[in-house]
């Protein structure tokens, strides 16, 4: 398949309404949503148009809402990669997904983004007394809401679905394994990254 007339012979046109849900600015109900949101998905791309999605989790209302067509995200600590960063500085385009625990619908945003190490926002940022270095601002171009499908489907906010912890691997088990680390357990890995989770968060 290689054009969107094929793609159409198989999925049809939506409705205008579907195009229309579209606002491009963030209006009241956008702003109770991102109040409200401890997660957002990050989407970014380089200038080759590879793709990058990073997880983005802050006590809600962290994202600030500068005004109806502006908001920015700080940027906390991580594996140093940086790789939406990067992102960023090379291509601008970036979707961001706020989820709202328990709640089925999403936000979707998407716009132009711009990286900042300082502004007078930085202060509303702050988290447990730890000023991020980085900001992400973004300059909304389009904003919609998404609708519940993907999640009831899923059933992601029912425990009941949900599989056992035990069942699964550490990420200490993962990483000896992916890395072929030989003179440390996965134990000790994993003692590491929990105290690394525990007092590097900001």
């Amino acid at each position: 398949m290689r054009t969107e007339a094929e793609l159409r012979e198989i999925v049809q046109e939506p409705s205008q309404t579907i195009w229309d849900k579209d606002i491009a600015r963030i209006d009241e109900h956008a702003r109770t949503l991102i109040a409200h949101s401890p997660f957002v998905l990050l989407a970014t791309a380089n200038s080759e148009g590879t793709c990058d999605v990073s997880p983005r989790g802050d006590p809600a209302g962290s994202v600030l809402v500068l005004d109806d067509h502006r908001l920015v995200l700080a940027d906390r600590p991580g594996n140093h990669r940086l790789d939406s960063i990067r992102n960023v500085l090379h291509n601008p385009h970036v979707g961001l997904l706020f989820i709202v625990p328990g709640m089925n619908e999403t936000l979707r945003v998407n716009g132009r983004a711009t990286l900042v190490s300082d502004a007078p926002f930085f202060e509303d940022l702050t988290v447990q007394g730890k000023r991020p270095r980085l900001a992400i601002l973004v300059e909304v171009e389009e904003l919609y809401m998404h609708c519940a499908k993907a999640f009831l489907r899923s059933s992601l906010w029912r425990p009941e679905t949900w599989p056992d912890r035990g069942s699964l691997p550490t990420l200490g088990r993962i990483a000896k394994d992916h890395l072929g680390l030989k003179e440390i357990s996965a134990e000790e890995i994993d003692k590491g990254l929990d105290l690394d989770a525990e007092t590097n968060q900001y």
